[in-house]
């Protein structure tokens, strides 16, 4: 970024230290866009230099001092004058003075905490970046660099299947079953569904993964559904005592970990909505909560802390296990 005045300009740049070896990650812009950026985890140290590149070299650039900084915060799009940190860090790196040739300054952010999974969603956006500051009379010269944070978990031990039968009296019947209620990202959800009466002509039968995104407090609530899937389970009238078997592959689908009242300010969830379609188009629907969330490969010390918060989160999770018998909606 360049700044004119006065006759002298520079232009700052902010060079992680290990920009060369470091792994980026896509993640979905604001305008629904996929650009790759610079991915960290909870704990992991964040450093590198910032450069500042005079443009007259014969001209000296006076300033009020020059600063780093790592910021973690939320914005919610319904209130954008407001942004709410979560993580806010600074390192002095000049005292007021002035610059009379090019040159970079160090900095370091050790073992930072990142507790939450960065986020663009539908009504509300959770970002890390690093931004640095020659404060200035007049206007100050910010530069700005965006990262992005992956939350990992640890596999839950307790991951019980969902089993439940739903039916409207008289006409239709069934039980399904889907393996477990705890999935990773890249997982295969397994189940099936099983026909016990059948007196309704059902047509079409589909399984919907849905994201509900929920943001504000109180009266100022909203929710927001977004069908990330449909995948089609079976063709044409089944016949009581015939069983459907299921296996979607969640590898290919935009997901993120499940997320619970991050910051007080929102909350991620998801949805497996078992569709039925009789041939007059009346649709039966039941949903099922699920709990998704990110595997890692290698699961680093730096990350034990954020581990047990997830499995914290886990453990709060109520047990689908049991069989019930329930109603379906529909429409």
């Amino acid at each position: 970024m360049s700044f004119f005045g006065f006759g002298q300009s520079v232009e700052v740049e902010i060079l992680l230290s290990d920009a060369e070896s470091r792994k980026r990650a896509e993640h979905k812009t604001e305008d629904g866009k996929k650009e790759k950026y610079f991915l960290f985890y909870d704990g992991e140290t964040v450093s590198g230099k910032v450069s500042l590149a005079l443009k007259n070299p014969n001209k000296r650039l006076e300033h009020q001092g020059i600063k780093i900084e790592f910021i973690g915060q939320i914005e919610l799009y319904y209130d954008r004058g407001n942004h709410h940190e979560f993580v806010s860090l600074v390192k002095d790196l000049a005292r007021p003075g002035e610059i009379t040739q090019s040159q970079a300054f160090d900095f370091e952010f050790t073992h930072v905490e990142k507790p939450y999974e960065s986020y663009t969603g539908q009504n509300v956006k959770l970002r890390y970046f690093l931004r640095a500051t020659i404060s200035r009379r007049l206007n100050d010269v910010v530069k700005e660099i965006d990262i992005v944070v992956h939350t990992l978990s640890t596999y839950p031990e307790l991951n019980s299947s969902i089993k439940m039968e739903v039916g409207i009296e008289d006409c239709l019947h069934i039980e399904f079953e889907y393996n477990k209620s705890k999935y990773h990202l890249k997982d295969v959800i397994v189940g099936k569904i099983y026909f016990l009466l059948v007196r309704i002509k059902i047509k079409h039968m589909e399984i919907d993964i849905i994201k509900r995104e929920t943001t504000g407090t109180g009266p100022n609530v909203y929710h927001e559904n977004d069908t990330i899937a449909k995948y089609e389970i079976m063709d044409g009238a089944p016949v009581r005592g015939e069983s459907i078997p299921i296996r979607l592959f969640l590898a290919g689908y935009e997901l993120t970990p499940t997320m619970r009242d991050i910051n007080k300010k929102f909350s991620v969830r998801y949805y497996l909505n078992l569709v039925l379609i009789d041939e007059e188009e009346r649709r039966y629907f039941k949903q099922q909560e699920v709990v998704l969330w990110r595997k890692g490969d290698i699961v680093r010390k730096s990350m034990s802390h954020q581990a047990a918060i997830a499995s914290q989160r886990f453990e709060g999770t109520a047990s689908l296990g049991e069989k019930s018998v329930q109603s379906w909606a529909f429409d």
